[in-house]
């Protein structure tokens, strides 16, 4: 393998954060819609209840395709943030019409709530949230010192707001299907173009100019990534135990859909 490629990690990083990040957010909505319908009993008023709670990120991830696509020009239709049932019991909390247009421009409007996202979460987290405080105390001190620098951070001014917000944001800022439907060929595209760059010998190049540029880029999504995982634990832990404890006072046997 050549050398260059050895120090690329960033994209393995990005793996080993994802996977859990995606687990970790499906089961905490299901936890919380778990809880909600326990306690009303009623599936619309739990789809209701669901939607409020997460309204902060539903806004932000669905103004973020909306001003994308303006920025591009690019026309936009109905815009909605009234949630609605979809085939294969999935539950869309809203959308923003877009004309049809090129990949590119496709795929930015795509990957617009992400990036917005993934911003939000890094500045709350280490903004507001002192959580950089809390790696620096596991790097250096172990798990002791980053439960320390952990509590601390509770005395942070308006935390369980930030917390809060971003909660909703980083389970709401992944891209939809549809909003993927341009990410395939745009990859395939820069694939291609990587490749004939290695093979007409522009490999040393690439590696001296543009892979330190995208492995910190997989890097800094990684971080991001990390955070969120560890909010959702955060938050799914609890949910999941009063929902398992709401069941069992009430007798009921909850199924997973």
């Amino acid at each position: 393998m050549p050398s260059y490629l050895i120090s690329f990690d960033g994209i393995l990083w990005l793996l080993l954060t994802l996977g859990p990040l995606i687990f970790l957010q499906r089961a905490l909505h299901r936890a919380i819609q778990t809880v909600f319908l326990l306690i009303t009993r009623r599936p619309e008023i739990t789809v209701a209840l669901f939607s409020l709670l997460f309204f902060p990120g539903v806004l932000l991830h669905e103004g973020s395709h909306f001003l994308m696509a303006k920025l591009l020009g690019v026309p936009t239709g109905r815009v909605s943030l009234i949630p609605e049932s979809m085939k294969g019991n999935r539950l869309r909390l809203g959308f923003v019409e877009t004309a049809s247009t090129d990949i590119i421009r496709d795929a930015l409007i795509g990957t617009a709530p992400l990036m917005t996202g993934g911003l939000f979460v890094a500045y709350a987290g280490i903004a507001h949230l002192s959580l950089l405080s809390v790696w620096d105390g596991f790097t250096n001190g172990g798990m002791s010192a980053a439960l320390g620098a952990l509590m601390s951070s509770f005395d942070v001014q308006d935390f369980w707001l930030w917390f809060y917000l971003m909660v909703t944001v980083s389970s709401t800022m992944f891209p939809s299907p549809s909003d993927r439907r341009a990410w395939l060929p745009v990859s395939l595209i820069l694939t291609l173009i990587i490749g004939l760059g290695v093979l007409f010998g522009a490999g040393p190049w690439m590696s001296e100019n543009l892979l330190p540029v995208l492995n910190n880029s997989l890097r800094g999504v990684s971080i991001v990534f990390a955070i969120s995982a560890g909010v959702h634990l955060v938050v799914l832990i609890p949910t999941w135990l009063i929902g398992k404890i709401l069941a069992g006072v009430m007798g009921v046997k909850v199924q997973r859909s």
